[in-house]
């Protein structure tokens, strides 16, 4: 339990999560009553609000949307508590967290700012503490230029879609005002409450797995895992290369990390490493290099500690939850192994939804965010390199055999056809031309191949995947259908 500093005195009058509000009424109260101006289309997308700062991303929508999230948390919470804060290494960080906090305080909650930190440690100390809420300010594996908001729940997990709803109608004018002036809250620096969040990463795996012998090189993207990820694997006592770093908002994701494994691979090879890990900019995903160099993505790292956990006995039914991103060699691999995969919407939220809905301890994305129960509540890229680390230390093989011996990908291309008009870009279904090219591809195919054509919660693109039993047959319809989208909705 995280135990809180000492209180502010409005504190002391919050009653079941609902700050409470003094004597001094007035008619429709609202702090931030500016108008905005918003997109006709939602704020929220797969993973929060996300977009370009200065354009979707502005102070004073930060502001409405602190405020109005601080009303539905406090709404719906049992107790009073604060709200977790925490940012990646962005330069456009500070900003917006100073704007957030000004809409939560003025919404009567206090707020935790733990500064620098990976996006599921947010989750896990709102989790873990007496917070009824935590909000991240990242924008993933978005260039520098793009940040994000996204909430997370007192239980760590993202908020339903039903409280972003609200949130977001607060913002557009669509809830009461207030009519009476709340209790300000405070905003308190609480840099020290991430060492607890590290500390929870490597605790299960101590002291029966550590890391000496092992060459590991760490890709850190420049961002909010830059500093703790690599304390953390020195103390397992892995002999750590580092790449880029150091928090740099200018530089975070651009041509490293997850998005971009090159580095990393030349890295391993160049240094003769037993493996190498890439996170994105907030760390709640990771991508693997093994020490061939070749890339490992979350199909195979979710195979292999699938395997590990089935073989424990740890795995409910043997199920795997997915999206619907997973290779179809991986599929069949684990169905051959006795298992089921069992298939979501593309996004973190669908697979862990799932996961509660069929009580499976294992799921994950192939892009990288990985969910197993048994050690934390979301994804969690620190958390999944420490367990595939540990997997290479117990088997006692290198990764490269594990590799070689899970499943052979089937051909897949994804292309991302870069599409600025959001209404475009979110109502792509209604493009008939472009749905016609799709089933016509559908039909060539047959069971040979899949495609997957969905608009980006999370950038201003859409995502165009073909995967088939041949490279030939996978480029042919990449390329026809990206043509496709270009025409119809890029030009």
């Amino acid at each position: 339990m995280v135990m809180s500093s000492a209180r502010n005195s409005s504190a002391s009058r919050r009653v079941s999560g609902v700050s409470s509000r003094s004597q001094l009424d007035t008619n429709d109260f609202h702090p931030f009553s500016s108008p905005l101006s918003l997109p006709s289309t939602p704020l929220f997308g797969t993973d929060g609000i996300r977009g370009c700062v200065g354009k979707l991303l502005t102070a004073p929508l930060a502001m409405q949307v602190g405020f109005w999230a601080g009303r539905v948390l406090s709404d719906r919470a049992t107790t009073a508590g604060p709200i977790v804060l925490g940012q990646d290494s962005r330069n456009s960080g500070n900003m917006l967290g100073m704007a957030l906090s000004a809409g939560l305080t003025a919404a009567g909650l206090d707020v935790w700012n733990i500064g620098l930190c990976p996006t599921p440690g947010v989750a896990y100390l709102a989790c873990h503490s007496e917070a009824i809420g935590g909000v991240m300010i990242s924008a993933s594996h978005n260039p520098p230029e793009d940040n994000g908001i996204k909430f997370f729940g007192a239980n760590g997990t993202k908020l339903s879609c039903a409280m972003q709803e609200a949130i977001e109608a607060g913002v557009r004018g669509k809830l009461p005002q207030l009519t009476s002036l709340p209790i300000w809250g405070q905003h308190h620096h609480r840099p020290e409450l991430v060492k607890i969040y590290a500390d929870s990463l490597s605790r299960p795996l101590l002291p029966e797995v550590d890391f000496r012998g092992l060459k590991i090189v760490l890709d850190l993207a420049w961002g909010a895992a830059a500093n703790l990820a690599p304390q953390i694997f020195e103390a397992m006592g892995a002999d750590v290369i580092c790449l880029h770093d150091r928090p740099d908002g200018d530089r975070i994701n651009v041509n490293c990390g997850s998005t971009h494994l090159e580095p990393l691979r030349c890295a391993v090879l160049e240094h003769q490493a037993d493996m190498g890990f890439a996170f994105d900019g907030d760390a709640d995903r990771v991508l693997a290099v093994d020490n061939l160099g070749r890339p490992v993505d979350g199909d195979y790292i979710l195979y292999l500690w699938g395997s590990a956990l089935q073989e424990s006995g740890q795995l409910p039914n043997n199920e795997i939850i997915t999206t619907v991103m997973a290779n179809l060699g991986f599929e069949r691999a684990w169905e051959a192994r006795g298992g089921r995969l069992v298939r979501t919407a593309v996004g973190d939220r669908h697979v862990h939804a799932a996961m509660e809905q069929k009580g499976a301890t294992l799921g994950g994305e192939q892009s990288g965010h990985v969910i197993c129960s048994h050690y934390g509540i979301g994804g969690d890229g620190v958390l999944t390199a420490l367990h595939l680390a540990s997997l290479v230390r117990r088997n006692n093989v290198p990764l490269s055999d594990a590799i070689d011996n899970s499943f052979q990908t089937y051909p897949q291309l994804l292309v991302n056809v870069r599409v600025e008009d959001r209404h475009a870009r979110m109502n792509w279904k209604k493009c008939e031309a472009l749905k016609e090219e799709i089933a016509r591809a559908q039909v060539a195919m047959g069971d040979r191949g899949r495609v997957l054509v969905r608009a980006s919660g999370t950038e201003p693109v859409i995502r165009v995947m073909v995967e088939a039993a041949t490279s030939e047959l996978a480029r042919h319809w990449s390329e026809t259908l990206v043509t496709a989208v270009e025409y119809h909705l890029a030009s």
